[in-house]
């Protein structure tokens, strides 16, 4: 599956780092990757595409004093590794300084080797196998209904890594990770009215996804309910957001509070630390060390041990997203979110077991219900936050019918505090977790 060993990678790794400290380097920091991949693409039967994928890289990074410099290769002989080296050293020799560059201290990293997470499953699916299976899925959501009349397509896609990071502070660490994804999207048509809509099934373990037929008949569901879309009239009423959708609510949140906005002060929740943000009975958790989840790690991309933490505590900030650079600008401690945040959970404190989609409906009596986002409209500097949306209209707490063009409005930082209930129909996209959210009143546009 790989051409490289990692006994290899640690090799070529340790004499890119002998070789930095000989040529002056104060500090310099190494990390060496190899992915594999299968893709196939399958539409109205037939296949369009099959990529298959391989990819390597070695980036190295310099410090003389508080000087940087960086540069990267896919050559791993060990000239070319040593000329990526010498490269990175000259371009750090003529920056500028900059106080806050440099490595985590010693004490922030990771020591020794981490135990596993489970995080690499092999799926060794051939070629044939993967266009049998994203021609059954398409299939299948073309034998839910007559209606079903064009499709977008099917995907499989299969995705192996490895890698090894270290640097001159004495941390050294990697392990191998998988990704598997299967997805279709079709299009239903009645007379000259078409609506498209998708599903999507993505794991660490092959055997943990979605069945495929399933998967393509329930996003064929999806399509064939938003058939008859009218528009809606001008108002203000409660938002319910499908739980896909309130996974992007958190990775708003998440931005505002990043150290890059944080110190260019571009964001709508600067000096938000220990304030309420939210509403008081909803909790934010970030649990790097879950099995087999897609944002787990026991490091960061700066090989920062990461631990769980209480972001949001009953609607509280309790912490920022950060890494070693923005940290200092800040004169903070960095939050190992060098790359990223780890598998973010969003729950109410009022959540029931019994909260599943048709309980949130309830919940949310007569408004909108939003299954589908469109464009940009989101202002991080002020949270004005304005999108062009798709969903059905519901009275009473049942759907009366599907809607289409229309506009919601609000301000970020007003929807934090007005999320009135979430839902338990959790679902797990990327590494945020959240079940629907209702935000008690937003602005509908409409005709």
């Amino acid at each position: 599956m790989f051409n490289y060993q990692r006994s290899q990678f640690e090799a070529i790794v340790a004499d890119a780092l002998a070789h930095a400290r000989s040529i002056g380097a104060t500090d310099a920091a190494v990390d060496i990757s190899e992915s594999a991949g299968l893709s196939v693409n399958a539409r109205k039967g037939r296949v369009e595409t099959i990529e298959q994928t391989r990819d390597k890289g070695l980036g190295v990074t310099i410090y003389v004093g508080q000087r940087r410099g960086h540069a990267s290769t896919s050559d791993f002989a060990e000239q070319a590794v040593r000329e990526t080296v010498r490269a990175a050293f000259d371009i750090a020799r003529f920056t500028a300084e900059d106080e806050h560059a440099g490595l985590p201290e010693p004490d922030l990293l990771y020591p020794g080797e981490p135990p596993s997470l489970d995080l690499f499953h092999p799926w060794n699916l051939s070629t044939e196998a993967a266009v049998e299976l994203a021609l059954a899925m398409e299939q299948a959501a073309f034998d839910t209904s007559p209606l079903i009349r064009n499709s977008e397509g099917a995907s499989v896609s299969v995705h192996h890594g490895h890698f090894h990071a270290a640097n001159s502070r004495g941390f050294g660490a990697g392990y191998p990770y998988s990704r598997h994804t299967i997805g279709c999207v079709p299009i239903a048509q009645r007379g000259r009215q078409m609506q498209r809509d998708d599903w999507f099934s993505s794991k660490r373990d092959a055997a943990e996804l979605a069945d495929a037929a399933t998967l393509g008949r329930y996003a064929a569901e999806r399509a064939l309910a938003r058939l008859g879309g009218r528009k809606l009239k001008t108002q203000r009423v409660p938002v319910l957001f499908e739980s896909p959708l309130a996974a992007g609510l958190i990775g708003h949140f998440v931005q505002a509070v990043s150290g890059g906005a944080l110190y260019r002060q571009s964001s709508f929740l600067l000096d938000a630390l220990g304030t309420d943000v939210f509403a008081p009975h909803i909790d934010i958790t970030e649990e790097p060390h879950t099995p087999r989840a897609m944002g787990s790690a026991w490091f960061d991309d700066e090989g920062v041990a990461t631990q769980r933490r209480q972001v949001i505590d009953g609607g509280r900030l309790e912490g920022y997203f950060l890494s070693c650079y923005s940290a200092r600008k800040l004169g903070m401690r960095t939050t190992a979110n060098a790359g990223g945040a780890h598998n973010l959970v969003m729950r109410s404190r009022q959540t029931r077991p019994g909260d599943d989609l048709p309980a949130m409906l309830r919940k949310l009596g007569t408004g909108l219900f939003v299954t589908e986002l469109l464009g940009q409209g989101v202002n991080g500097v002020t949270g004005d936050y304005s999108r062009g949306a798709t969903g059905f209209w519901v009275e009473n707490g049942e759907i009366a019918f599907p809607v289409e063009e229309i506009t919601i409005a609000g301000n970020l930082k007003r929807m934090f505090q007005d999320v009135a209930a979430i839902g338990a129909d959790e679902l797990t996209r990327g590494a945020r977790t959240c079940g629907s959210v209702l935000i008690g009143e937003m602005a509908v546009a409409g005709s």
